[in-house]
């Protein structure tokens, strides 16, 4: 089947481990790491791409150095669920970049965001003005975050 993944063994998750942490880390260097030479270092890296488990390398930015320490989750939920009301919402969701995640959620409400902005004041602006404009939405709970005991963007996997 070609939708069928390779079984992944403790060399393949010693190599995402240490790429999650530092992804642009030389095959010659991740190999050393892992305890691997180098062409089947490679040959592992070149199939994690090619079944999907590696996506991509991006640079990670500190929100925080950027002025962006601001994080509040919302909780959004929608006057109208039909299909194409949540293809409306969802494509206004993307087109605003203070939205850093957006999902749909099974429970009380029918989408959690994590907005980051640089302050309260500029939060109420993109709230007030941007988010409680999207399609269908009927009404909102805001939570302010005090403090990110874990966030996994800014830590590699253990």
């Amino acid at each position: 089947m070609p939708n069928e993944l390779s079984p992944l063994d403790r060399h393949d998750h010693a190599i995402l481990r240490v790429l999650a942490g530092e992804g642009r880390l030389p095959v010659a260097e991740l190999a050393r790491r892992i305890g691997l030479s180098k062409t089947p270092t490679a040959a592992r890296l070149r199939r994690l791409e090619g079944e999907g488990i590696i996506t991509g390398y991006r640079a990670m930015v500190n929100p925080i150095r950027l002025g962006l320490a601001h994080v509040a989750f919302v909780e959004l939920r929608l006057s109208d669920t039909r299909e194409a009301a949540l293809r409306a919402f969802n494509a206004a969701v993307r087109a605003i970049p203070e939205i850093e995640e957006c999902h749909m959620i099974a429970g009380g409400y029918d989408y959690l965001l994590k907005v980051r902005t640089a302050d309260m004041a500029q939060y109420r602006v993109v709230m007030g003005e941007r988010i409680s404009a999207l399609p269908h939405v009927a009404n909102s709970s805001t939570y302010v975050a005090m403090e990110a005991v874990k966030d996994s963007a800014f830590a590699p996997l253990a």
